[in-house]
């Protein structure tokens, strides 16, 4: 009958012993409806055992012998037969089989069980009745276990390939016609919506993770290819669509666009987009993932011309045409098909998906006839309004609903439909190249079967032409992240696959035709003349049309990415008609332009477009500056602008050649921009800016060092003109590369030095030393720069700035230039009595000991200050010290004599320091017994020993110094136990 059945033997390995399995196989016209298997594996797909059964029996049919049902065996049986084969079948399996024969036995002997109401007995052997349903086996419990498994894995491990396989699984048993394919779906979609993750989401607002959203969307596309089968029941239909609005009834369900956030009022629509086209959000319906499927569920085969387009290839318009024929047909004949142009891409993939390729390929023909149509008419409605909306400058036509990034994903659809007509499979197409990757696809042209007149076109030019049609059309950006994400994927999957294409002539020519259209299309076309404000920007389709047009016509390619360079929504404010409306112009939302999330990603894809061009346009004048006055008017980004100059220096350098001239001057001009753009502006990568420009234009040359030096105040600071740019042109590195001869030197070395005066005189504080570095070699600039820094100390510079410029100046062999500075460094300083860690004091230690070396003289003139400007006892007393150690002016400054005496505290002008050092510790001394804890006690009693060290250099200081402790033990008695320390150490 219908029940396969047989004993597997699985040979032993090194490890594992030979199993036996037995198999039970049930089927029914050509399908297996249940399997069952010793080995107890769980899979949704058949054990090895199953399958080698199966396959036993097709490839060996003689070997396994047929026999009836068992009921017609039994039937042909007398009683004592029937008897005995009862009892042995109980006796070869009495141990499970007893207990149901009794009951069975029981149940047929009572004339009122329920056994007795039916009339004769099952059979496993037989098969079903003609009326029955008859399905694939599908093990309904693995499935769910499975997806729930990869569900939770949230992506990892690969659980999101997986899950992609088994969508791949539900495709493929549509194309079998499978009924169980839509039995899977369901199965799948359950455990999707009782995701856990689902209700998080929506409670926290926040979107679904990226991969999850590409699942989601799948999941949604599968659905209206289910209810979109040209041939499935009504009742299946109605099934389908009562558990989708079920699904999508739940307030977990995703919605189409990807985000929750729809649901609360969206900010950005406080601000009127644009002329009326992004309605409040929440007057629109709630469009969750599985709408447009429910919306499908509406959609029927039945139209007699829709019917006669997908059965024949020859159906043209009748010679004659009665009224209202023409919307069906064009003027050669052909079918069009004027449906919504997704919805009927949609029919295309049902068609494809439930295995009919031939119908599908003759509607997208027939769509491809429509789409070509609408283009001509488009083209005539534009040259009529040309005029007008030339001089406006801009569109409010564009399509609402771009086909590129669609939930639907039409164009990608018609594209796979007529390349899979044009494969050619070869031998061994399933093997993998060295790399690991699977071979790029290989296409052979196929021409158009058609009714009318031989077109001569094939299916992969129309693959081609459809593509490009798709991806040129105006299309507002669609709201929301995940929709505007879509656009940008969707539009490399496609351009992925053109890649694919080897271009032959036959394909330049669609190629180069459609481009033309696609120029000349106005504003039905994203690369026409003029497009709407917030059209989606055309930079990575223009990207791949240039470098496709390139080698066949460049000056079309140009043209063509020229044009696409713009990306309006950054260079017009809102349209005027929101004027009326005062309060939208104050911006509730702090980024540029609320709407467009991707806009970083798009700023990049323009700058790739842009250095595409410049590649190409190397050693070309003419077209390189075209290019470079394309990027200085549509690109507003200084960090893309930097990132285009630093790619034409690449290319412009070549390590192996010669640099291009023509090249390098464009990598300059953009780097002059970029300083421009950045110098009044913050921007962290200013420095490398900087450093970067100085770099390109030593290898443009000593003129344009020179252009830089003299115009740097439009592009540097003083700061970065001192100590970068003209420190850097100075430098031995940058003569040796440039290999200059005297008189060339000599200019850059003056026009430096001119720059760096004029630093100076701008901002003395930064770039004074820088100045006078850069003027060394220049007796007179030296001097002015000298003389500016004189002029700016009294004002504007601080005393480190000052003594930084002091101790170069006596490096440089300027002494008393050293001391006049630090003077004037001193009068700015300040340091209390108890910063005796301050940064300034190796500063004032080294202008004293200055000072001591020129002389007697330069010592009195600084101890003044020093004394009004230091209140901190051991810095005063460290300077004494040092002071008293060596005679001063051993620094032997000619003309001068020197009498080489030690000088004395008693006499000017030490004592004037002496009396400050002491009258310093004093008053230190009573700050620190203010409020001093009896921690501190041992280090002040160390500090009253230091003070007697100075005391003691005064004549009377050990009379002073006992007064002075009389004094404190009189004020402070009631600090006792400091004050028996003090009588322990000082008497």
């Amino acid at each position: 009958g219908f029940h396969l059945s047989g004993t597997v033997t699985e040979p032993a390995t090194a490890t594992e012993p030979e199993m036996t399995y037995k198999v039970a196989i049930s089927f029914d016209r050509c399908k297996i409806t249940s399997v069952t298997c010793g080995c107890g594996n769980k899979d949704i797909f058949y054990c090895a055992h199953v399958v080698a059964l199966s396959l036993y029996r097709i490839r060996k049919p003689d070997q396994v012998k047929l026999r009836l049902p068992i009921s017609e065996t039994l039937f042909q049986m007398n009683r004592d037969q029937l008897q005995k084969f009862v009892q042995y079948l109980i006796t070869a399996h009495h141990t499970e089989v007893l207990p149901t024969a009794q009951k069975l036995a029981d149940e047929i002997l009572s004339s009122n069980s329920e056994i007795n109401q039916v009339h004769g007995a099952p059979d496993p052997t037989a098969g079903a009745s003609i009326d029955d349903e008859n399905c694939w086996h599908l093990d309904e419990e693995q499935v769910r276990e499975q997806v729930k498994l990869f569900l939770s894995q949230g992506g990892y491990y690969g659980s999101g390939k997986q899950l992609n396989s088994m969508f791949a699984k539900v495709r493929e048993m549509l194309r079998m016609r499978d009924s169980n394919g839509a039995r899977m779906l369901t199965l799948i979609t359950e455990q999707f919506m009782a995701d856990p993750r689902l209700s998080l989401w929506r409670q926290q607002g926040t979107g679904i993770t990226e991969k999850c959203r590409q699942l989601w969307d799948e999941l949604g596309a599968l659905w209206v290819c289910v209810v979109l089968n040209p041939h499935c029941k009504l009742e299946e239909k109605s099934c389908w669509l009562r558990q989708l609005r079920k699904w999508g009834e739940m307030d977990v369900c995703p919605l189409e666009d990807g985000n929750y956030g729809n649901e609360l009022p969206n900010i950005t629509n406080a601000l009127t987009q644009s002329s009326g086209h992004s309605q409040d959000s929440l007057a629109r319906p709630r469009r969750t993932v599985f709408t447009r499927a429910i919306e499908g569920c509406d959609l029927h085969w039945q139209d007699s011309h829709l019917q006669r387009i997908i059965s024949s290839d020859f159906y043209v318009s009748p010679s004659y045409q009665r009224e209202g024929e023409s919307l069906l047909f064009n003027s050669q004949g052909q079918p069009l098909w004027l449906e919504h142009v997704p919805t009927a891409c949609a029919r295309v993939d049902a068609l494809r998906s439930h295995g009919y390729p031939r119908e599908a390929l003759r509607l997208t023909v027939a769509i491809i006839n429509t789409l070509r149509l609408q283009q001509q008419r488009q083209l005539e409605i534009y040259k009529h309004q040309k005029k007008e909306l030339l001089q406006r400058g801009a569109t409010t036509i564009t399509n609402l609903e771009g086909w590129v990034g669609h939930p639907l994903n039409p164009i990608g659809c018609l594209f796979l439909t007529l390349t899979e007509a044009c494969r050619l499979e070869e031998e061994n197409c399933l093997e993998i190249s060295d790399s690991g990757d699977s071979k790029p696809p290989v296409y052979q042209h196929v021409p158009v079967v058609s009714g009318s007149q031989d077109s001569g076109e094939s299916y992969l030019s129309l693959a081609l032409e459809v593509a490009l049609m798709g991806m040129g059309q105006q299309r507002v950006m669609p709201e929301g992240l995940y929709a505007q994400d879509k656009v940008c994927r969707n539009e490399e999957q496609i351009i992925a696959r053109l890649q694919d294409l080897e271009l032959d002539p036959v394909l330049v020519q669609t190629l180069r035709k459609q481009c033309i259209l696609l120029l000349e299309g106005g504003p039905f076309s994203g690369l026409g003349e003029v497009i709407h404000r917030e059209s989606v920007p055309m930079h990575t389709f223009a990207k791949y049309l240039f470098s496709a047009l390139l080698p066949h016509d460049a000056d079309l390619a140009y043209k063509l990415a020229l044009r696409a360079m713009r990306l309006p929504v950054l260079e017009t404010t809102a349209p005027s008609g929101d004027v009326t409306h005062p309060h939208h112009l104050v911006s509730v939302v702090p980024s540029r332009y609320p709407r467009w999330f991707t806009l970083g990603h798009l700023e990049s894809q323009q700058c790739e477009l842009a250095s595409t061009m410049l590649t190409a346009a190397k050693g070309d004048m003419l077209r390189l500056r075209t290019v470079l006055e394309a990027i200085q008017k549509n690109i507003h980004s200084s960090s893309l602008i930097f990132k285009l100059a630093q790619d034409a220096f690449k290319i412009a350098t070549p390590a192996d050649s010669n640099s291009d001239t023509t090249l390098l001057n464009v990598a300059l001009e953009l780097g002059l921009q970029v300083m421009r753009m950045t110098l009044s502006t913050l921007n962290w990568r200013r420095r490398e800016m900087v450093r970067w420009l100085v770099t390109c234009a030593t290898e443009v040359g000593v003129r344009a060092l020179v252009s830089i030096l003299q115009s740097w105040y439009s592009l540097f600071t003083p700061t970065e003109a001192t100590s970068i740019v003209a420190a850097t042109v100075m430098s031995h590195n940058t003569i040796l590369r440039l290999s200059l001869d005297y008189p060339q030197r000599e200019e850059l070395a003056s026009c430096a030095r001119t720059l760096a005066l004029q630093c100076a005189m701008k901002d003395p504080q930064n770039c004074a030393l820088s100045a006078l570095t850069l003027c060394e070699k220049d007796h007179i600039a030296f001097e002015t720069a000298y003389q500016i820094v004189i002029d700016a100390a009294s004002t504007g510079m601080t005393y480190t700035q000052l003594f930084t410029i002091a101790r170069y100046m006596e490096h440089r062999g300027y002494p008393l230039r050293a001391f006049k500075l630090a003077s004037l460094a001193m009068t700015h300083l300040n340091l209390a009595y108890n910063q005796d860690t301050h940064p300034a004091i190796n500063d004032v230690l080294w202008a004293c000991a200055l000072s001591h070396s020129l002389g007697k003289n330069e010592l009195a003139a600084i101890i003044p200050l020093v004394v009004k400007s230091v209140h901190c006892a051991t810095v005063l007393s460290d300077i004494l010290r040092r002071c008293t150690m060596t005679a001063p002016g051993l620094a032997g400054i000619p003309g001068r004599r020197n009498s080489g005496k030690l000088m004395s505290t008693d006499k000017a002008p030490l004592r004037q320091l002496l009396d400050a050092t002491i009258s310093a510790y004093i008053n230190t001394t009573h700050s620190r017994l203010t409020h001093i804890s009896p921690r501190h006690y041992g280090e002040f009693i160390e500090f009253l020993s230091k003070a007697r060290e100075t005391f003691l250099l005064a004549q009377d200081g050990h009379i002073q110094f006992a007064q002075f402790i009389d004094n404190l033990k009189q004020i402070y008695k009631g600090k006792k136990k400091l004050m028996l320390l003090v009588r322990e150490r000082f008497g």
